[in-house]
């Protein structure tokens, strides 16, 4: 019967064991107060550490981060440009709450409803900036939930653009860091996110951030606070630090500075506990492949997005990268066009693969060059 037990103890300890190794780190996090949190690695989306993550809670003006990734990505797409009028609606100048007291007929550039919503934490923005794009408010939440449903997040509805209370307004802190790593895809989110004081109207209206762990915790650069009595101190931020970009997600947390404080002691755990190797940042030049027929020879293969990983601190697994490029490509090329992979190994087993682009786009060559290069090819010979 002791042989028995002692294998039980012994399976057992293997399943906590190799569950523990999917990244899910089950520390007690006994400093935060917040009802709900998450911590997540942003490049790999694994979570750190979490408590009631998948709980549906109201996120409040955390909402406004899906505002801001469907107004960036509305001039991605080219809908929209940075200097075009927004012109705010009587709808828009009667919201209530956080604001920058727009008045009916006002109008500002489009960049500069962003900045006020990322900043300034705006209502009255949200509102002229979601009927600008969808003609109405209602028409744009539509297009919110969409994205949500893109996502494939399980435990987030909106019923407004902006985070004041409404039934059936709701999120998790799981879905608001997948939110939020999904953000990151669009740099100038991040840009606005971080920015720390705006002056709007020539000056005469200043924004402050309203996230202030972009002065307090170092490395801090972006997203979004939240408060209601109902939802009370929320908040979505991420942070890097050597390489290591995190996401912390607090909400409902009870105390006014709580979901600061919360979130420094999700960020101290996970910047003592993991450390970040990386092999190639975002946009390096992996190497050159040769162009056959263009009216260039070769063309830089760079990474599509940082070629790293996470690791724990103190493991001594072997961390690795392969990279493979296609020898010779014809034109024409364009830009972001595959043209190899990097693959990451933690010991033998595949953790991730990036793929290596085009850097340009390369215009296939006429005729007369490709005469002129055979005439120079045997000339030299």
């Amino acid at each position: 019967m002791r042989v028995r037990h002692e294998a039980v103890w012994v399976v057992l300890m293997l399943f906590i064991f190799s569950w523990a190794g999917t990244g899910v780190a089950q520390a007690k996090m006994e400093n935060v107060k917040a009802e709900s949190y998450v911590l997540m690695d942003a490049d790999s989306g694994g979570v750190l550490v979490g408590q009631n993550e998948n709980k549906r809670l109201p996120p409040a003006s955390m909402t406004k981060l899906m505002t801001l990734i469907l107004g960036v990505e509305a001039l991605e797409a080219g809908k929209v440009e940075l200097k075009d009028k927004v012109v705010t609606s009587e709808n828009a100048w009667k919201m209530g709450g956080s604001q920058i007291y727009l008045a009916p007929g006002e109008s500002m550039t489009y960049e500069e409803m962003l900045i006020a919503i990322a900043a300034g934490s705006a209502n009255d923005a949200c509102v002229a900036v979601a009927e600008h794009l969808e003609g109405t408010h209602q028409g744009f939440v539509e297009k919110m939930n969409d994205k949500v449903r893109d996502l494939g997040l399980k435990d987030t509805h909106f019923i407004n653009a902006y985070g004041l209370p409404a039934e059936g307004h709701y999120s998790s802190a799981y879905d608001m860091a997948v939110i939020a790593k999904y953000a990151l895809s669009h740099p100038r989110l991040l840009e606005y996110t971080s920015i720390k004081e705006y002056n709007l109207r020539q000056g005469k209206f200043k924004l402050y951030n309203t996230n202030k762990l972009l002065w307090w915790y170092q490395g801090a650069d972006g997203f979004k606070t939240g408060w209601t009595n109902e939802a009370k101190y929320c908040l979505t931020s991420t942070v890097k630090r050597d390489g290591l970009r995190l996401i912390s997600v607090v909400m409902a947390s009870p105390e006014a500075r709580g979901h600061f404080s919360d979130s420094m002691e999700l960020y101290n755990y996970g910047f003592a506990k993991y450390a970040y190797k990386s092999f190639y940042t975002r946009d390096s030049v992996c190497g050159v492949v040769q162009v056959g027929k263009g009216m260039e020879d070769g063309v830089e293969a760079v990474a599509i997005e940082d070629a790293g990983t996470i690791y724990l601190k103190g493991d001594k697994a072997n961390l690795t990268s392969k990279k493979e490029l296609l020898p010779y490509i014809s034109a024409p090329i364009k830009k972001g066009q595959k043209l190899g992979e990097i693959q990451i190994f933690k010991d033998a087993d595949l953790q991730k693969t990036i793929d290596i682009v085009s850097s340009k786009d390369v215009a296939r060559s006429g005729p007369l060059k490709e005469i002129m290069k055979m005439f120079a090819e045997t000339f030299i010979l």
